[in-house]
């Protein structure tokens, strides 16, 4: 069982590690090679393990297909590092460990976004802990800078980008890129899966973002309720023309705490060049929250990755050794239930003919949702224009109604695009 003073641990606390795959061993290699004083890796499990096994790790480590040898309540292990993910078998190999008074490092968000506070019950029950620091954003400190260095205030909106797939895609295909080509791209390099619907369907940021909400807005909610978004159909007109709105296009989870109610979302959106999000590239992640007295608060850095990963889930193991567990986070159960008025994007392709402004105007018009500005670049086939409106503040459902009729109209040859255009 892990101390909970704040002394360093007069013996080893023991390690045992389930997945030995890019977090997995590179988890190992910073505890092999740095050695922070107070820990000893002392079983791996893994699937293959005659494979798997590499000769820099200790050999005083025990190696074993059984997870169930690391979870036995006599196994040498006393802190479960879980870095297989989902939910089956890895959630009931949580339980396990916890009911028998072994702490648990974790990076599995889907598993926190959905049973955490089960598991944090469990853990209280059993005089563990539970601790999750790289479940969002990767070797980005959102979780302790939250917990620790955040906990005076009131936090009343956070929004970023949470999944550097997505970043990655997007970032690149500001180039001139098509998506299809972005992706293969990405999938070559590792970045992305080979099914990567997760991704860029907006379901791992949901998962992230439900958790943030959680821990710095105080609120517990089904991420299911959180509308999510695919990129897929994001094209490279769209940041021509955003770049004609000095704006760019980023994945953006979002959540804020108004008057009214909870508003959540993860959706490709318009982002201002002057807003901080507009800078992260590549497979970086961003979180930004802001507070009743504190403002503005950044966290900004590689997101993904094995090496960022492994440096958030050691330095959760630093933490227990140092008899350091999580704050102590009081929240409430809520729903999502405001739809905020906010600007929109709108990208249409027709067939163009005389009378499709005024025609779109009136669906608009017939939601009580008024153009802000039509753009239109030159040069493109008449067969197949593409063209842009922004409208001012709505509702989503408004639009979502306004734009399905549109795409009734003969003159439409794809559901038009829509993106919220990121406002303060």
């Amino acid at each position: 069982m892990v101390s909970s003073s704040a002394s360093p641990q007069s013996s080893p606390l023991r390690i045992g590690l389930i997945g030995f795959g890019t977090v997995g061993s590179s988890v190992a290699r910073i505890l092999a090679e740095s050695a922070p004083a107070g820990l000893a890796l002392t079983m791996i499990a893994n699937r293959n393990v005659a494979r798997k096994r590499a000769d820099w790790v200790s050999p005083s480590v025990v190696w074993t297909e059984r997870v169930e040898d690391l979870l036995l309540p006599e196994s040498p292990v006393d802190i479960l590092v879980e870095l297989v993910g989902g939910f089956d078998p890895a959630g009931e190999w949580v339980r396990r460990a916890l009911s028998v008074g072994k702490s648990v490092v974790t990076a599995n968000k889907k598993l926190i976004a959905y049973q955490g506070p089960e598991l944090e019950s469990l853990a209280r029950q059993y005089g563990c802990h539970l601790l999750f620091g790289a479940a969002v954003a990767g070797g980005i400190p959102v979780i302790p800078g939250i917990e620790h260095g955040l906990s005076g205030d009131r936090i009343t909106r956070v929004e970023g980008i949470l999944n550097g797939t997505c970043n990655f895609i997007l970032s690149a295909m500001e180039s001139g890129s098509e998506y299809a080509t972005v992706l293969a791209d990405a999938q070559q390099r590792g970045y992305a899966e080979a099914d990567p619907t997760e991704d860029v369907g907006g379901f791992d940021a949901r998962a992230k973002l439900a958790i943030l909400m959680r821990l710095a807005m105080r609120v517990h909610v089904a991420p299911e309720e959180i509308d999510a978004r695919p990129i897929t159909a994001v094209s490279a007109v769209d940041f021509a023309y955003a770049a004609e709105l000095d704006a760019t296009i980023r994945q953006i989870a979002r959540a804020e705490d108004t008057q009214e109610g909870l508003a959540a979302v993860v959706s490709p959106m318009l982002i201002p060049r002057r807003s901080p999000l507009a800078w992260s590239t590549g497979t970086e992640n961003m979180v930004v929250t802001t507070g009743a007295h504190g403002g503005e608060v950044v966290f900004s850095g590689h997101g993904a990755g094995g090496h960022p990963t492994a440096v958030a889930v050691v330095s959760d193991l630093v933490n227990l050794a140092h008899g350091l567990g999580r704050a102590p986070v009081a929240f409430r159960a809520a729903h999502v239930n405001v739809e905020p008025e906010v600007p929109h994007y709108i990208r249409f392709l027709v067939r163009d003919r005389p009378g499709i402004v005024a025609a779109i105007a009136g669906s608009l018009a017939a939601e009580n949702i008024n153009l802000n500005a039509i753009l239109q670049k030159p040069g493109c086939c008449a067969d197949r224009l593409p063209f842009v409106v922004t409208v001012e503040p709505c509702r989503a459902s408004a639009l979502r109604r306004a734009l399905a009729a549109i795409a009734q109209m003969d003159f439409v040859l794809a559901p038009p695009l829509d993106m919220q255009i990121l406002h303060k």
